[in-house]
């Protein structure tokens, strides 16, 4: 099931990148693919009122508009595609079919390549792409269990099942790949994304959950760039082949920064830059309780490493000193937060991880239409304000949001659906910007200025 929807991600597709092209696919995936994929999962048997189309697009674009919206509200969605029906009626639709159906309106979706103009940050544009990769997790009933397994859990209820959703982000042109769906006790590294190319001279940046000595030598070898905190279990070995005492060697050094040539590996002996910065003592305090809380919950003593070493800042990279300074590095990885942004704009603001119901169908329908409409969003939000260094999500997704029902409504012609499209770009490049903030300055300010990064 997940293979199926999760196919290898390619770099060869056209890209979308003007209204017309976005009205184009927006109408395809919410119509064409709709009542094919209705046809072929048997959602629709035989000729009725009720098409797949305007199940799927009343649900996606309702959600969109109002993310709790009930049986009731979306009933008026169908209403205004010329479908009238109860909200009972509607109830009974929620079955296997239905969700099989919105998952694959959620895949075509997904395999749609869009991307924006670029951010006009010079940090960023050094580079022929910034991606960010992670993923978020849904916790579902228990009862998808054997569809979608958990990791479990010290709680009886809420552990056997749920969701994760694997995203690369491109921070310059805001081209977003997944989110491809994995049980969520699938290990990160298993996801596709995990694998798929980079051109060469793009820069990924990930987590330690993402953490192969072997993938970052891929990368290098094939052209592309890589940027990660040091794993502290990994050995660091300096340019004799000695093996460094991290924390100690670290507590020698006089100055707040080090920079060093290192090789990462007991075996693999991978030459990298060493990035480090010595944090504050409050600083390492509140990481070191945060860690000792942490592995108390789950009733182990935290790794002496990890503890040693959060008195320091540490990164590795193979990009070289004269591409990129420690303090510009610090400042791109602080940029990876941007998609823990964008996973948070998904489930507070589009409420991805709420439901009114817990049966089983309704709850995976509900999440892969949520999913398209988000994806949507995004496509908007792309064309319409990536371009914009200080721009707010957060605002561009409720301009949008405000005006989902005018696409419903203008989902029968293309003319009519760009113009739309038209008139949501001009909101969004009016009032969707950030403030500039002098004492927590924001991303994109840390961008324009890697100087006004703090260390820490």
């Amino acid at each position: 099931m997940v293979e199926a929807l999760n196919p290898p991600p390619s770099r060869e597709e056209p890209r979308m990148e003007s209204l017309p092209q976005i009205a184009t696919a927006l109408q395809h995936v919410l119509t064409t693919v709709a009542e094919s994929a209705a046809a072929e999962v048997g959602f629709v048997r035989r000729r009725r009122m009720l098409t797949g189309a305007s199940f799927v697009q009343a649900l996606v674009l309702g959600w969109l508009a109002c993310p709790e919206a009930t049986l009731h509200q979306l009933t008026q969605g169908l209403a205004v595609r010329g479908t009238p029906l109860s909200p009972q009626g509607l109830a009974q639709r929620y079955t296997p079919a239905a969700a099989a159906l919105l998952e694959r309106v959620l895949a075509a979706t997904v395999a749609t390549v869009v991307a924006g103009a670029g951010a006009p940050l010079a940090l960023l544009t050094r580079f022929a792409g910034v991606s960010v990769l992670d993923c978020t997790t849904v916790r579902l009933p228990d009862a998808l269990g054997p569809l979608w397994p958990g990791c479990g859990g010290r709680v009886p209820q809420g552990t056997a099942a749920a969701l994760k959703l694997q995203v690369r982000l491109d921070l310059i042109h805001g081209r977003m790949e997944g989110p491809y769906l994995l049980a969520g006790r699938t290990q990160d590294k298993a996801g596709p994304l995990h694998t798929a190319p980079l051109p060469p001279g793009a820069l990924l940046l990930a987590d330690l959950g993402y953490w192969s000595l072997a993938r970052f030598r891929e990368l290098g070898q094939t052209g592309a760039y890589w940027l990660s905190r040091l794993d502290p279990h990994t050995s660091v070995r300096d340019d004799s082949g000695q093996r460094l005492d991290l924390p100690r060697w670290l507590a020698q050094q006089r100055s707040p920064t080090v920079e060093a040539a290192v090789a990462l590996g007991a075996t693999a002996r991978l030459p990298v830059r060493l990035l480090a910065a010595r944090v504050p003592q409050a600083v390492a305090d509140a990481r070191r309780r945060k860690l000792r809380a942490a592995a108390t919950r789950e009733g182990k003593l935290p790794p002496q490493a990890t503890v040693a070493l959060a008195g320091w800042t540490v990164s590795v990279t193979n990009v070289p000193a004269a591409r990129l300074t420690l303090v510009e590095a610090h400042a791109l990885g602080r940029a990876r937060w941007q998609i823990e942004l964008l996973f948070k704009l998904w489930k507070r603001d589009g409420q991805l991880a709420t439901w009114r119901s817990s049966q089983p169908w309704r709850v995976l329908t509900e999440i892969s239409a949520k999913l398209t409409g988000l994806v949507l969003q995004h496509w908007v939000l792309l064309v319409g304000c990536w371009a914009i260094p200080d721009r707010s999500l957060v605002r561009a997704a409720q301009t949008i949001r405000a005006h989902a029902l005018s696409l419903l409504r203008a989902l029968d012609r293309v003319a009519a659906l760009t113009q739309t499209l038209q008139a949501i770009c001009r909101c969004l490049a009016a009032g969707c910007r950030l403030a500039t903030r002098h004492r927590h300055p924001s991303t994109f300010q840390r961008l324009r200025d890697p100087t006004l990064s703090s260390l820490t």
